[in-house]
């Protein structure tokens, strides 16, 4: 795999690792039409509020600033990572509301910025491979949006607070690749022979309050740290 990437131009590498995930679902390979190295995808229109990603963006406060670059579910850690940052930030006396904090959720971490709606329908926790934290069974729903409490806690720490809920009403902001939200759900259109179109429609009807959809997860990884975010890979 390594081998032939390092022979193809950035987009057609970036493409490519998409169909590969995609395939990795156990889902069908073949790109969407009009989502091809030559034809970039058209920038996103599903935006929060009234407000241009762009525009998104200038909501960042605080002095502290980090942004998560969630790639895979890796269980818990897209949401325990930005709970910790505020903890130890208020320990060390700077508040959550010095806090700049953005989780931009990309390839295979794209299911948690939907409504449990969509996880049901779509079969999310089989196609991506998530586990519900609370049974250890495959995820039918997002597990967290709105988690009840005492559902999440950490050895050594106790009950944490890490719905995206929890975390969005300390100032997290988090964002979805419209790229991958493109690829993901023309792969499952095609394989039930519906519209991709209409499939992309249906989830981002689906998509979390307070969400932002990015054009793309790299472009908000690189506009996070134009805004002073130092960088922070979930894994």
């Amino acid at each position: 795999m390594e081998s032939n990437n390092k022979h193809l131009t950035p987009r057609r590498g970036f493409i490519g690792t998409l169909a590969a995930g995609a395939a990795a679902l156990g889902m069908a390979s073949v790109l969407p039409l009009g989502l091809n190295a030559e034809t970039p995808a058209p920038p996103a229109k599903k935006i929060t509020g009234d407000l241009t990603p762009d525009e998104w963006f200038s909501n960042l406060k605080g002095s502290h600033r980090i942004v998560y670059d969630a790639t895979h579910p890796e269980g818990m850690m897209p949401f325990a990572w930005p709970r910790v940052f505020l903890i130890t930030n208020s320990k060390t006396g700077t508040p959550a509301s010095d806090c700049g904090v953005v989780v931009v959720l990309r390839h295979n971490a794209i299911p948690f910025a939907f409504d449990s709606s969509i996880w049901k329908k779509y079969n999310l926790g089989t196609a991506f491979k998530i586990d519900d934290p609370t049974t250890n069974a495959i995820a039918q729903r997002n597990p967290y949006w709105q988690p009840a409490k005492g559902d999440f806690k950490i050895p050594g720490i106790g009950e944490v607070e890490i719905g995206i809920n929890q975390l969005q009403a300390d100032g997290v902001m988090f964002c979805v690749c419209d790229v991958a939200v493109t690829v993901m759900t023309a792969v499952m259109a095609q394989k039930v022979n519906l519209d991709p179109a209409e499939v992309k429609s249906e989830w981002l009807k689906a998509l979390l309050p307070g969400v932002m959809v990015a054009p793309s997860g790299v472009w908000a990884v690189g506009r996070a740290q134009e805004h002073k975010c130092s960088y922070c890979f979930v894994g």
